[in-house]
């Protein structure tokens, strides 16, 4: 399956993060607006998905002959510090970018 990179208008780069950010978020109000849930019970079943996830990660990095990154699965830190990166995210709310914006009409 060949999927094609977003378009964009502007020279920007878009960096992977972005990418990812984008898509998940896309993914996950996509699923509300089919199913809707409430507001909790939702971020409960992402944050599962999420664990599940970083489990599938990590066991592709422990076995021999897993990807050669480099990253040692830690459990313990690596909570600690998704734990840190979910409170600064409630603290700091992303700036808006005109980039991801849709467009609302024509000049």
């Amino acid at each position: 399956m060949n999927v094609r990179p977003a378009h964009h208008t502007c020279a920007e780069v878009v960096p992977a993060e972005d990418t990812l950010d984008e898509a998940l978020r896309r993914a996950f109000w996509q699923s509300l607006n089919r199913a809707p849930l409430p507001a909790m019970h939702a971020l409960e079943v992402a944050a599962r998905t999420l664990g599940t996830l970083y489990r599938q990660v990590a066991r592709a990095h422990e076995q021999p002959g897993g990807c050669g990154c480099g990253w040692e699965p830690d459990p313990d830190c690596d909570l600690i510090v998704l734990e840190a990166n979910l409170a600064a995210a409630l603290l700091h709310p992303p700036q808006t970018n005109l980039i991801r914006m849709p467009v609302a009409g024509s000049a």
